[in-house]
């Protein structure tokens, strides 16, 4: 019999061979394995790798056989459904898609009556040798910006932009580009130095933040996702006018939005963390009202997360250590987590962030240079939040043969598939298991298992949390009952495709 090569794009698929029969002899090699699956029997098949010895059905998983026969959209529509517990490492500024934020920006009965503008050109209003490299530079295009500042500007810099709601087709497709990270030659500089700066004000309204919210959580609910824990500070906010709006209130705006019947339908509890860029100059005072803001609004607010980007040295963890010990002299205990371990050099911010407190780790791509801390995390007390899509489109691996994660996940460190920056790849949460089990092979015991951490390690409350892996574990007894009683018969769903999943392994949404 002549071997074939199915379903190429993905690592797992690559290597896998499969043995061409007759489409009839495959119906019923099918079928006979669906039956003894559901029965329990001893009905041998060949395995996929060559020079296997045979096995039986009685001792193979039906995952197991599963990942055997299923094609890359199976795969898709079956990591689709499964339930995934939290996705517990998100900035909700980089969440959004960008299609969701163009329809809050241009619709003031959502957005609470705010005009945005855009710059769509560059017509030298600003003397030779400005800012390139602070929040706005004068180059950047696509730069957004409410009324009130926009009134502020020069004639001449006022021509320079035009109102998000006037834009041609070719502008609006632009400006949505603008913040999608989605060519070869798009990286980490153009997503730190630019991504966030093109959308100006408008994560300074609270009103589209908290629209933000529960489109996730609306997503992520499709998708099997049961808790959200964001990045989703209360300061930096105003109002059309321009003016500050106190955090209190903005608190208040984000509650008030959480109880709406929409957020509740979504099926997603969702709480937030209290972020602090960690190489600011004010970062020590942030952190001091942060906490004093999280003990006060526990209810929404479950924890602080210092971020930012590592290869600033002003933001090193142990900037924090002191700070962080007066804090817990006075205030019981908050949850900390700091982004450490994105990086590219071998350095100790992952101990030291363990040092300060944290109880999880942002990214970590960088601990297996560190033994002594490695082995430290094998304890379980620790979890890694990963990001697969986020470290590859962010040059922090090459590729997913250089990710740590299987090491982390194989030899005891407790790890959850994370989003990071979902709206800024365009992808979901789907995306992140589908890389973790065609790259990684993963078993149906550590899928499981990382949808549990995910809402073990959460920093929810203890009664909440309890409830929610209650829950989760139930849905995986029913998913997976359902499961073996499904692969009898295709298809097994129908999947919803992500444009992350349409460039990277062309599953996409037919028209």
């Amino acid at each position: 019999m002549t071997e074939i090569t199915l379903a190429p794009k993905t690592a797992l698929y690559q290597k896998k061979r499969f043995l061409a029969i007759p489409r009839l002899g495959e119906m019923m090699l099918f079928l006979v394995t669906a039956c003894a699956l559901a029965t329990n029997s001893s009905v041998a098949y060949s395995s996929v790798t060559n020079n296997s010895p045979t096995k039986t059905a009685s001792n193979v998983h039906w995952f197991e056989s599963f990942k055997t026969s299923a094609t890359t959209e199976e795969m898709y529509a079956f990591l689709q459904a499964l339930p995934k517990g939290g996705d517990i490492h998100n900035h909700m500024s980089g969440s959004g898609l960008p299609e969701w934020w163009f329809e809050l920006a241009t619709d003031s009965s959502i957005n609470s009556g705010y005009q945005y503008y855009t710059k769509t050109q560059v017509k030298h209003c600003q003397p030779y040798g400005g800012n390139e490299f602070g929040g706005t530079p004068y180059l950047m295009m696509f730069h957004t910006i409410q009324r009130s500042t926009y009134e502020q500007l020069s004639q001449c810099s006022k021509s320079e932009y035009q109102p998000l709601t006037r834009l041609s087709e070719e502008e609006k497709n632009g400006w949505l580009n603008s913040i999608r990270l989605d060519k070869p030659y798009e990286g980490r500089e153009e997503f730190f130095q630019r991504h966030w700066q093109r959308l100006g004000d408008l994560t300074g309204n609270p009103f589209i933040m908290s629209e933000l919210l529960v489109k996730n959580m609306q997503a992520f609910g499709e998708e099997g996702v049961m808790y959200l824990e964001t990045q989703m500070g209360p300061k930096g906010y105003m109002d059309p006018g321009g003016n500050p709006i106190q955090p209190n209130i903005v608190a208040d705006i984000f509650r008030h939005r959480l109880q709406e019947k929409d957020a509740k339908s979504s099926g997603v509890t969702a709480r937030l963390q209290y972020a602090i860029l960690r190489f600011a100059k004010s970062a020590n005072e942030d952190l001091k009202d942060a906490y004093q803001f999280v003990d006060k609004n526990r209810d929404i607010y479950v924890g602080v997360n210092l971020v930012g980007r590592e290869d600033n040295d002003k933001g090193h963890p142990l900037r924090f250590l002191n700070t962080l010990r007066e804090l817990r002299k006075t205030t019981p205990t908050i949850p900390l987590s700091l982004h450490a371990g994105e990086v590219d050099e071998p350095n100790q911010h992952i101990r030291e962030s363990l040092l300060l407190g944290a109880k999880r780790i942002g990214h970590g791509v960088n601990l297996l240079g560190d033994p002594d801390t490695l082995l430290l995390m094998q304890s379980g007390r620790y979890l890694i939040e990963i990001n697969l899509v986020s470290n590859l489109l962010l040059e922090y691996i090459n590729d997913y043969s250089e990710h740590p994660f299987p090491e982390y996940l194989r030899t005891g460190i407790p790890v959850a598939l994370t989003t990071d920056d979902r709206g800024m790849w365009d992808s979901n949460m789907t995306d992140e298991y589908f890389t973790a089990v065609t790259e990684f092979n993963l078993s149906w015991e550590e899928l499981i298992t990382l949808g549990e951490n995910s809402l073990q390690h959460s920093f929810l409350d203890h009664k909440t949390k309890t409830l929610l892996l209650k829950n989760y574990r139930e849905k995986v007894k029913r998913f997976e009952k359902k499961m073996k009683k499904k692969l009898e018969k295709k298809p097994l769903f129908e999947p919803k495709y992500s444009k992350y999943s349409c460039r990277q392994w062309q599953l996409c949404t037919k028209n």
